[in-house]
């Protein structure tokens, strides 16, 4: 000991004498003084606790301004640390230059993978001041109370590192704290029933009181998507030193304290995603340091108050989804650092106010889904620096206003459910940057131009909906980094064949609803990285095989609803990966609208379709013959509903096997037979519907048979059972004159097979009339649905 203060002193003296701080020289020339033998050993057994394994997935909620790349800048940090050498000179260790005590340690993005525990030697290391543990995996642990002993903390990090269950109490008696992070730990696991739940960190109220109270000092408090589910305590205003406060995602209720936003310090305030959580904007008072201010999808109402040109700083201001009204104030163009701002469907009205093209910083500008009236304001043209631009169902204009054309920094566009009624505006190819386009849900006319080809940077094309004419052009598929393609619902001839050496990556595609042969399912296999495909109504001439398909080993949608014979192929077909569940187009940042299922009257709108939701779903079309034996082999399957077709068979008793299934629809076939008695182990079955066939013989009783009432057996003349008036009897059984022999009908000789399913494998067969309201609740539960009626 006495030896290592004889080396640091001639360095502590330098420091003392030129006015150097001593965090500073800790920073900068720890590396230069051996560290204590003690630390250098709880470190090594540290690196012991952990396996390096590299993370290829984030968790799934993570906003645009506070993203966590997993690719960037990670790397095992632990790798460097050798028995042999100083541990003040280990890559993430900070040392002490006094005494060689470790005082810091980032090992953020470090691939640790394994269990944090409570014997961890990590709570050796008791001179912690600052503690980095972002963006690991440990494995689904609770939080260790042990963190309460490294009572020197000021700095604490434990986000993005799939951790879950309460936070302990003793971490919020580290009065020291002026940083603490907890958030976006939050992940998905699998189980049979329900097929998936969230895990979270909770946080209960009485200890969210107890840390306002203790963490005096705070000054940056990050709780996003930690599961508070209460209101907020109105102390927490009391933290004046308060500069960031992060609470989105967090099942917050009631009223949101107003005087945070009075705080002399605060900079940022998420409070997204909360749709519980109300609240309004005060008076800002003048010389307010708030610069990013999110909203979204919280109950906050009022009038935009005419206070916010004291918000000088502002650059960041999210409202979209939210309950605001009245029109926009003149304020507004005040705020001249404005580069951010998001008014999706917040209910404001009145005209769009020409002073929007001042705001000379916007990047980013969503106007969509309000009730603003009247013209665009050419002004918006002046907006040079402006990259995202949505305004989507607010203009009535019959061609896109020219004026956009100057916006050419503009990366995205979206003006879907317009009025545009002209051709697709060939000045669009001069804005060389685009990468996504969505023109949907309008009236254009004529063809696609050939001159979108230029666009190299495109990734996302969004046509459907429209009223385009004569065949797609060719070099559309020549387009480099175009991964979703929709042209569907419109009347367009889709070429024949597709060059191999000229196919761009294309993750999703919608043809549906347009003029195509079936010799275009032999080119389409040549998009070997399709994970959504969508060819419903193409009236399909002739035999087609899904042999075709063999290739595509990337799908996870497939919406064909069509004629299809020989269905051995599917288990090649759809991809095994089920072990990081994720929504449909996650990876490749765009997403296809939501799917929709109409039942009763009640419209159910999945806002996003997660790869987990495996359902087939081919109701009201013509398929005939035998439901195979192998279907049950789809062990994973969900949702299964083959109503209004003309299948000729028996109910396979391998139904049964589907441990998961949760919604079964056979009616209005001509099925025949008995109901399987296999078909009461399905204990997680909630809608069941096999009326309109011609069934005969008892009703299977236990399991949910008992709890499905006589509308899931009606127009089966020859059931009986206690759910129907006829009652069994020995007398009662059908003849064998009863039973229907397979003919052939009107359309094509289907045999359909479905094969080779293992347990999660993922296929949506998707849009239809699927469940019935009893399955409304499910639905909510496990997919977040929007129902309207």
């Amino acid at each position: 000991m006495g030896k290592m203060n004889h080396q640091c002193l001639p360095l502590f003296l330098a420091s003392c004498l030129f006015f150097v701080s001593p965090s500073q020289t800790a920073s900068n020339t720890s590396s230069q003084h051996h560290c204590l033998s003690d630390q250098s050993a709880h470190l090594l057994q540290l690196r012991q606790e952990f396996v390096e394994k590299r993370m290829y997935t984030k968790p799934e909620s993570y906003s645009y301004y506070d993203y966590h790349d997993y690719y960037n800048g990670s790397y095992p940090k632990m790798k460097s640390w050798k028995a042999d050498s100083d541990c003040c000179s280990w890559d993430g260790v900070t040392c002490d230059i006094e005494n060689g005590e470790v005082i810091g340690l980032d090992l953020s993005n470090s691939w640790l993978y394994g269990p944090l525990n409570s014997n961890s030697s990590l709570f050796s290391l008791c001179h912690l001041q600052k503690l980095n543990l972002d963006s690991n995996n440990f494995s689904s642990s609770t939080i260790p109370p042990e963190f309460g002993q490294l009572v020197r903390l000021t700095h604490l990090n434990l986000s993005f590192s799939f951790l879950h269950g309460r936070i302990p109490s003793e971490i919020l008696w580290l009065s020291n704290l002026v940083s603490l992070d907890l958030s976006f730990n939050y992940f998905k696991y699998n189980v049979v029933g329900d097929y998936y739940h969230y895990k979270r960190l909770d946080l209960r109220r009485i200890d969210l009181e107890a840390l306002v109270q203790n963490m005096t000092y705070l000054r940056e408090l990050h709780l996003g998507d930690v599961n508070i589910s209460s209101s907020l305590p109105q102390s927490l205003a009391n933290l004046s030193s308060l500069t960031s406060l992060t609470l989105s995602d967090c099942n917050l209720q009631g009223e949101f304290p107003t005087n945070i936003f009075l705080l002399p310090r605060i900079k940022f305030i998420d409070l997204s995603y909360n749709d519980k959580l109300a609240g309004f904007l005060p008076k800002f008072q003048s010389r307010s340091s708030l610069k990013q201010l999110h909203l979204s999808s919280t109950k906050f109402s009022g009038e935009f108050p005419n206070s916010i040109d004291n918000l000088g700083s502002l650059s960041v201001l999210d409202l979209s989804l939210t309950k605001f009204f009245g029109e926009l104030p003149n304020s507004i163009n005040k705020l001249k650092s404005l580069n951010y701002l998001d008014l999706y469907s917040s209910n404001f009205s009145g005209e769009i106010p020409p002073f929007i093209g001042n705001l000379s910083q916007l990047t980013h500008l969503s106007l969509s889904y309000n009730n603003f009236n009247g013209q665009l304001p050419s002004t918006l043209g002046n907006l040079a620096k402006l990259t995202h631009l949505g305004l989507s169902k607010i203009l009535n204009y019959r061609e896109v206003p020219p004026f956009l054309g100057n916006l050419t920094q503009l990366e995205v566009l979206s003006l879907p459910q317009n009025n545009f009624g002209c051709g697709f505006p060939i000045w669009l190819t001069n804005i060389t940057k685009l990468r996504w386009i969505d023109f949907s849900g309008n009236q254009l006319k004529g063809k696609i131009p050939s001159e979108i080809s230029i666009l190299s940077h495109l990734s996302y094309l969004d046509l459907s909906q429209n009223s385009l004419t004569e065949a797609i052009p060719s070099v559309l598929f020549t387009i480099p980094s175009l991964s979703a393609l929709f042209l569907d619902q419109n009347q367009l001839i889709v070429p024949l064949t597709f060059q191999n050496n000229s196919l761009s990556p294309l993750h999703a595609l919608g043809l549906s609803e347009n003029k195509m042969n079936e010799s275009i399912l032999r080119s389409i296999v040549n998009f070997t990285k399709l994970q959504m495909l969508q060819l419903s109504s193409i009236n399909l001439k002739g035999k087609v095989e899904l042999n075709n398909f063999i290739e595509l080993k990337e799908l996870r949608s497939l919406d064909l609803s069509e004629y299809f014979q020989n269905w051995s192929a599917i288990s090649k077909v759809i991809g095994n990966d089920k072990s990081q569940p994720r929504y449909m187009g996650d990876d490749f940042n765009y997403y296809k609208d939501s799917m929709t299922i109409v039942n009763k009257g009640v419209e159910l709108e999945f806002v996003k379709i997660l790869t987990i939701f495996t359902a087939i779903d081919l109701s009201d079309n013509r398929f005939y013959g035998e439901i195979p034996d192998s279907v049950g082999n789809l062990k994973g399957l969900i949702v299964l509903n083959l109503s209004s077709n003309q299948f000729m068979s028996h109910i396979p008793s391998s139904l049964g096997n589907i441990s998961a299934l949760e919604s079964l629809d056979l009616s209005q076939n001509s099925l025949f037979g008995e109901i399987p008695q296999q078909l009461t182990s399905l204990t997680f079955l909630e809608y069941l519907n096999l009326s309109q066939n011609q069934l005969f013989g008892p009703i299977p009783q236990g399991g949910q048979f008992l709890t499905f009432q006589s509308s899931s057996f009606e127009g089966n003349f020859g059931l009986c059972g206690f759910q129907l008036s006829k009652k069994c009897g020995n007398n009662e059984m059908p003849t064998s004159e009863m039973r229907h022999e397979s003919s052939l009908g009107e359309g094509f000789c289907w045999k359909v097979v479905v094969i080779g399913y293992a347990c999660g494998l993922v296929i949506g067969f998707l849009i239809g009339h699927v469940v019935t309201s009893r399955r409304t609740d499910w639905l909510v539960r496990n997919f977040g649905v929007n129902l309207r009626r």
